[in-house]
C-alpha cells in the first residue's frame, strides 16, 4: 500500500513538473530580437532590442541556444525543420526524382509528410509533382533548389497549400 501511494504521488509530480515545464517553454521571453544572451541581460532592464540583437550577434549564442534549446530558445523552430527538410532531399536526391516522374513512392510520401502534408493529401502531392516533374528537376537542379521549387508548387496548388503545414 505504501508503495502504490508513493508511485501516486510520484506520477503526480513528474505530470506537474512536465506540465510547469512546458509551459515555460511555450512563453516566448524575448522581443523581436528573439532570443539568446541579450534577453537575459536586456530585457529585465527594458533596454530597445537593438541591444539585445547586438549581443547575441556579438557572442553568437542565439544559434547555439536554438539549437541546444537553451538561453529562452526553443529547439523546435522552422529552422530546424527546413534543415531537415533539406537533409532528407540530399539524402534521397536521385530517388526523388524517380519517384517524381513517376508521382508516387516511399520516399515521395516521406518528403510530403516533412513539408507537413496531411495523409489524404500524399496522394495529391504526389500528382503536382508528377504533373510539374520537368519544371522540378532541370539539368541545373541541387538539392537545395528542387526543394524550394517543390514548396513554390505545393504554396500555389490550392489543396495542398491549405493541407502543407510545413512550407
Amino acid at each position: 500500500m505504501g508503495k502504490r501511494i508513493t508511485s501516486i504521488l510520484f506520477l503526480s509530480a513528474a505530470v506537474v513538473a512536465v506540465t510547469m515545464t512546458s509551459t515555460a517553454v511555450e512563453a516566448k521571453k524575448y522581443g523581436m530580437a528573439g532570443c539568446g544572451l541579450g534577453t537575459y541581460v536586456f530585457q529585465k532592464n527594458n533596454a530597445e532590442q537593438i541591444f539585445v540583437a547586438t549581443t547575441n550577434g556579438i557572442y553568437g549564442n542565439q544559434t547555439f541556444g536554438i539549437t541546444s534549446g537553451t538561453s529562452n530558445c526553443t529547439a523546435d523552430g522552422v529552422v530546424k525543420q527546413d534543415k531537415v527538410q533539406e537533409l532528407f532531399v540530399t539524402m534521397n536526391y536521385d530517388s526523388l526524382g524517380q519517384e517524381m516522374a513517376s508521382g508516387k513512392g516511399e520516399k515521395l510520401e516521406s518528403l510530403g509528410s516533412l513539408l507537413g502534408c496531411s495523409n489524404d493529401s500524399l496522394s495529391r502531392f504526389g500528382q503536382v509533382t508528377k504533373e510539374n516533374y520537368a519544371k522540378l528537376i532541370t539539368e541545373d537542379s541541387t538539392p537545395a533548389s528542387l526543394l524550394s521549387a517543390v514548396k513554390s508548387e505545393v504554396k500555389s496548388d490550392k489543396v495542398l497549400a491549405k493541407s502543407c503545414s510545413q512550407i
